[in-house]
């Protein structure tokens, strides 16, 4: 049997919004799956927790958080291809705008205008930076758009993770960071979390990288030519969520669930995700393309990996950006989008190569229109195959309310689930 899995990132809408996405978008390639489906909610981490991306991604392959989360700057590290070592701690981290003298924080994400060209020339020159009068070095990689990962490394000692963020809007919470309703806009110095050696050199050397990189950056060749057009320079790095190598690496997705496995996902640490658990990584290229052109590719690669995997993962960008800017026109147009440039495609495809695989349609979290942020909601899931007896019609949080498959606590038990329904 084969399986598409596919992820609609942030299109649910809280049950309580008085008018939801899914429920009024024109999605009639999505909801024809619902002809031999059954539905239900999950929540993919637990009850009253808006889930981040990283830790509900993480739960809807299978994996518990719990007891397999790392911490979201080894996941950004692997995906973007930084090899760490036992001792090493990893961040997430982001070009921003600062005052460079007072520190005082202009725009924590240089007002979305960052290229990913610019970020690379810009990472560059603060990769490999000596910390700790040469016996420590920073590896720096730029990703997509502001976004970037930090790797910190000692030479003879290791370092903790446990250590506090220098953006200030967001506090670390145990291996988590949440973000602060009200926060000082200044760049915060990093403080250890423990009585520990590791932690006070890591917070020390987190420190030196950032008031360094104020210096280097800020009258950089790439800021100075942004100036000049009227830009935000990128003359700062904030970084959050550090984390170090889990004690043991998780078993992978075919140990797991005796499956071989495949990813189409966009986002660096959706990819860090996939390696981590031994997904193949099925790249899509994003930048400058328009996200119609986007969608067919991710449609026509999905139908080639089911010829050589069992089950493939596939998560869609598009419906959350509108949810965190309340708009609800936005989300309609976004899930229609997905719609008209995916999933018709992909059911011709599919049709044309003679495949039937069963489809696990859902989000990773709810990001309702009227809220603008995450919710702790529990989003719809259908499971749809020639097999399944029984219409659901349209595919939504009100139909999915009333499902058979109730409310699942947990979305890594999708997976043992739909094998479970599939096999009987």
């Amino acid at each position: 049997m084969k399986i598409l899995y596919i992820v609609l990132d942030g299109a649910a809408d809280s049950p309580t919004s008085p008018r939801k996405t899914l429920e009024e978008a024109s999605k009639p390639n999505i909801d024809s799956l619902g002809s031999h489906a059954v539905c239900g909610m999950v929540y993919t981490v637990k009850p009253g927790v808006a889930p981040q991306s990283d830790y509900a991604t993480l739960s809807l392959l299978g994996y518990n958080p719990d007891d397999y989360y790392p911490g979201r700057g080894p996941l950004e590290a692997f995906g973007a291809g930084i090899e760490m070592r036992r001792g090493d701690i990893a961040l997430r981290a982001n070009f921003a705008t600062v005052d460079p003298g007072t520190l005082r924080i202009i725009d924590r994400r240089v007002g979305r205008s960052l290229t990913s060209r610019e970020a690379r020339e810009l990472a560059s020159a603060v990769d490999g930076m000596e910390l700790e009068e040469g016996e420590g070095t920073a590896l720096f990689r730029a990703t997509i758009g502001h976004r970037g990962v930090l790797v910190l490394r000692h030479r003879s000692k290791p370092l903790s993770d446990a250590i506090s963020n220098t953006d200030p809007a967001y506090e670390r919470r145990g291996r988590f960071s949440v973000a602060l309703e009200k926060y000082e806009p200044f760049i915060k110095l990093s403080n250890p979390l423990v009585e520990d050696e590791a932690a006070v050199l890591a917070a020390r050397m987190l420190n030196e990288f950032t008031l360094k990189a104020v210096e280097i950056l800020d009258g950089h060749p790439v800021n100075l030519a942004r100036e000049k057009r009227g830009l935000l320079k990128a003359n700062a790095i904030l970084s959050r969520d550090a984390g170090g190598l889990p004690e043991e690496k998780p078993p992978s997705f075919q140990e797991r669930f005796g499956l071989r496995g495949a990813s189409i996902v966009e986002m660096v640490v959706e990819r860090g995700i996939s390696r981590y658990i031994g997904l193949d990584d099925i790249r899509v290229e994003i930048e400058g393309r328009a996200r119609e052109e986007v969608y067919r590719e991710e449609a026509a690669r999905a139908v080639e990996a089911l010829e050589t995997h069992d089950l493939v993962y596939v998560h869609l960008k598009g419906p959350d950006e509108p949810g965190h800017d309340g708009s609800f026109e936005g989300k309609i147009k976004a899930v229609e989008d997905i719609d008209k440039h995916f999933f018709a495609p992909l059911l011709d495809r599919l049709s044309s190569a003679g495949l039937e695989p069963a489809f696990v349609v859902t989000s990773d979290h709810a990001t309702p229109w009227d809220v603008g942020a995450h919710s702790g909601d529990p989003v719809p899931l259908m499971i749809s195959h020639q097999s399944i007896q029984g219409s659901i019609g349209k595919f939504s949080e009100t139909v999915c309310l009333r499902g058979r498959l109730g409310t699942i606590i947990g979305g890594y038990k999708i997976i043992p689930k739909t094998l479970s329904l599939l096999a009987g």
